[in-house]
């Protein structure tokens, strides 16, 4: 019996069914699913991509998403049928009492204004605290969730800030009300391992301290072990199978969540560095960067990707991954040191790059929501760097992009005329991976392009990548915080902290004991399948409370 079945419901959705427009008609995408949330009770919603995890997050909130309409069921919120109420009686709710933390924290704040305006908004409008008391919560949840410099970060405005560091103030923000209900919407993506477990204990915290109810929707299971009371299992638009967090991962019944827990099997071969005098494709040699009036960045770093090689470049949020590949691509000219292709120095500013030399590097970004003009169709996302860099017109272009589409496994006859928004997210990530293999590089930065996608889909776009590899004989930097992405796809792995490389080699010598101090801290936050790893782990270092957390 669930230690919360004494205490009032709080949520209760009854044969939920939603509809999604497509090809001039409605076609069901949510098919009659059932959810009862009791208070201070954490449900942990999992499937693949396009299950309906985020679709009916949404409705626990009254709301439909665009393109979307609630056609039957039941929506009952603290007594209030959301099916029924009125645009007013939601609203009232939203951002009060009903909170949400998107996954993309870059696409969710407003550029043009503070953190710290964004946050207090929420507290002001609905008039449950002054701006100077709302100031002083939110610095105080800065600190819980371990933001740098809690009293001075939220006068920053959100590109002065990492993703990490974004996506925890988002969290801070729909804390602000100290809502009975908050919707997780794949909170801890953008973060690294270390800091992932210091908001994953903030969460857990702020959620017992004040009895909150939370859907926590996520594609990583070991992260939901630690945080859910129940899971559910949905697979397009079902409910597949509904347990207690101990049961679903000690004996789940069905074939399909089986398969989930039996994911990322994925591990191609380590291949080590040619033994002919080839140079490398790019070699970093004594960087230092920084930003327009900003502390150094970049200190000193060094280190080389060679042909047809898989270089993972790992560390913590504000470490110096993202910065390094701004250097390499020309976006960020350094301070000292220089870049060098293939031997040749290349100018530190890409507006003083060649066309060759702009060709050789490509970026395909984390985040394809945000990488992909939603208002273009993909022959054209696919088709400006072709025509760019190979002067294809007509015809031939279109010959190039359908070629490029085969190559990412999209059907051009379906995929040529379509826009972003009608694609799934690994089909986006494959229009981004198109888009940088139409330039013809040499090579290519991968910058965290699986941590959004669920353990299915992102499997699927690891093996693509290594197909890509061994047929086209690309070089990729491999930005990420996965240590389980380092293991399936990486031969050489750098570790930064700080802006330094502390340590890099083979891939198999740096998973081998003894470790430099952070890489064994990375090593050892990456969570694992038991609901008792994480408490577990902070008191192994020293942390008498999950509340603690924050400040270890």
């Amino acid at each position: 019996m669930s230690k919360y079945h004494n205490k009032s419901v709080l949520l209760e959705i009854r044969d939920l069914k939603i509809d999604g427009y497509a090809d001039e008609t409605w076609v069901p995408i949510i098919k009659g699913v059932d959810l009862t949330l009791r208070r201070g009770e954490v449900l942990g919603l999992i499937g693949e991509s396009g299950a309906g995890k985020s679709t009916i997050g949404a409705a626990a909130m009254g709301y439909a998403r665009d393109g979307t309409r609630i056609s039957e069921g039941s929506i009952e919120f603290d007594g209030m049928e959301l099916t029924t109420a009125t645009s007013a009686e939601k609203r009232a709710l939203r951002g009060s009492r009903i909170a949400y933390v998107a996954q993309s924290a870059a696409a969710s704040f407003n550029p043009a204004h503070k953190l710290i305006d964004q946050h207090t908004e929420a507290p002001l409008h609905y008039r449950i605290k002054k701006r100077m008391e709302a100031q002083e919560d939110a610095m105080e949840l800065y600190e819980r969730l371990r933001l740098p410099n809690p009293t001075e970060i939220g006068f920053r405005y959100p590109h002065q800030v990492s993703g990490g560091q974004l996506q925890r103030a988002m969290t801070a923000m729909a804390m602000s009300c100290r809502p009975d209900l908050i919707i997780f919407d794949e909170p801890t993506t953008a973060l690294d391992v270390t800091t992932q477990i210091e908001v994953l204990a903030a969460i857990r915290d702020i959620v017992d301290q004040f009895d909150t109810a939370a859907i926590y929707i996520t594609h990583d299971l070991a992260v939901v072990a630690q945080m859910a009371d129940t899971i559910k299992v949905l697979l397009k638009g079902e409910e597949v199978e509904h347990a207690s967090t101990e049961k679903m991962l000690d004996a789940p019944e069905e074939d399909y969540t089986k398969s989930l827990w039996a994911v990322r099997s994925f591990k191609r071969p380590q291949k080590s560095r040619p033994e002919d005098d080839s140079r490398p494709v790019i070699s970093v040699q004594g960087v230092d960067a920084a930003y327009t009036g900003g502390a150094k960045v970049l200190d000193d770093i060094s280190f080389e990707i060679y042909p047809g090689m898989t270089v993972a470049v790992v560390g913590e949020s504000g470490s110096g991954k993202s910065t390094a590949a701004r250097v390499i691509t020309g976006l960020l000219p350094p301070m000292s040191g220089e870049v060098l292709c293939r031997g040749e120095a290349l100018p530190p500013r890409y507006q003083d790059r060649t066309r060759d030399q702009l060709r050789q590097a490509q970026m395909i970004y984390q985040m394809a929501d945000t990488a992909l003009n939603p208002k273009s169709r993909i022959s054209d996302i696919i088709g400006r760097p072709a025509q760019f860099y190979s002067g294809l017109k007509g015809q031939g272009l279109k010959q190039r992009v359908d070629e490029l589409l085969d190559l990412i496994e999209l059907d051009p006859a379906k995929f040529y005329n379509r826009f972003p928004p009608e694609l799934s997210g690994g089909q986006k990530q494959r229009i981004g991976i198109a888009r940088a293999l139409a330039a013809e590089p040499e090579f290519i930065i991968c910058d965290e392009v699986t941590s959004a996608l669920d353990q299915l889909v992102a499997e699927g776009i690891l093996k693509l990548l290594d197909r890509l590899q061994q047929e086209l004989g690309l070089a990729y930097m491999f930005i990420t915080h996965d240590l389980a992405t380092v293991r399936s796809i990486a031969d050489e792995v750098v570790v930064m902290q700080n802006g330094k490389v502390v340590e890099q080699g083979a891939k198999e010598e740096m998973f081998t004991p003894p470790h430099h101090p952070y890489t064994d801290l990375l090593l050892s936050s990456v969570p694992e399948m038991d609901p008792n790893w994480l408490t577990t782990l902070l008191e192994e270092r020293g942390v008498d409370n999950i509340g603690e957390a924050a400040s270890v």
